[in-house]
């Protein structure tokens, strides 16, 4: 009895095996008859506004000849498509894969600057949201401008961040026309708005130094005027100092 019931259990298994080889391989699809029939793009989004658009790399695609729409899924190369999307100086990472319903998903996260920086005595270049240089002809766009003292690790350490908590504000990308850094390290901003500069100091502590002064447009300003002073400083915590 027992070995009849070992020999079942064993046919069973052998059974169950082939069924489940049977049914992957009957329902494997054909890739060498099946064409792209849809290309679905997405990029991420972040707090700060992209650049790029899906028609964007669409075009950038084609004029490599790397765009899959209508072509055959076995001749379709994912890696040299999100190599081709990578090469490009606006994305920071590509993912590329096919689906079974015979479409290609493309998912891009890209480069998103967040200030124009204009150093002493060299060239000009876009700073992105981790503190890496672009190329400045790449952008046109209304940013803040960052001028002065500017080391490359500075510029890294220091202006990204508060590139970033600038882009993430609409009151502050309205309102912040310029960044000057002192030979000293410190920080003065020139607003588009009111005939004053803000002295931020050394460059830390700026979410709550930005807070401070916001508070002071909105209650102070938006009262006394906005062209009552010529220099409001929001160096040292818990105060403010201005300048007639």
């Amino acid at each position: 009895m027992n070995w009849k019931k070992t020999a079942l259990i064993a046919f069973d298994a052998v059974l169950a095996g082939y069924v489940v080889l049977a049914v992957t391989a009957f329902n494997k699809p054909d890739t060498a008859s099946l064409t792209c029939t849809q290309v679905d793009i997405e990029i991420e989004q972040d707090e700060v506004p992209g650049l790029l658009t899906p028609q964007d790399v669409k075009l950038l695609l084609q004029q490599q000849s790397q765009y899959p729409l209508m072509k055959p899924l076995d001749s379709i190369k994912t890696r040299r498509i999100a190599e081709t999307l990578e090469a490009n100086d606006l994305v920071e990472e590509a993912v590329v894969y096919k689906t079974i319903a015979g479409h290609v998903a493309i998912r891009l996260r890209q480069r998103m600057p967040v200030m124009r920086v204009m150093p002493d005595g060299q060239a000009d270049y876009f700073l992105d949201q981790h503190g890496d240089p672009m190329p400045a002809r790449l952008y046109t766009a209304n940013l803040p401008v960052a001028t002065g003292h500017i080391s490359r690790q500075y510029a890294k350490q220091h202006l990204s961040q508060i590139g970033v908590l600038l882009a993430a504000d609409r009151f502050w990308q309205n309102q912040v026309e310029q960044l000057n850094v002192l030979p000293d390290g410190t920080l003065e901003m020139v607003p588009r708005v009111g005939r004053h500069i803000v002295a931020l100091g050394k460059p830390d502590d700026i979410e709550h130094k930005l807070e401070r002064l916001k508070k002071f447009y909105r209650y102070g300003l938006a009262q006394a005027g906005w062209h009552q002073y010529s220099r409001i400083s929001v160096e040292y915590s818990n105060q403010i100092v201005c300048r007639k």
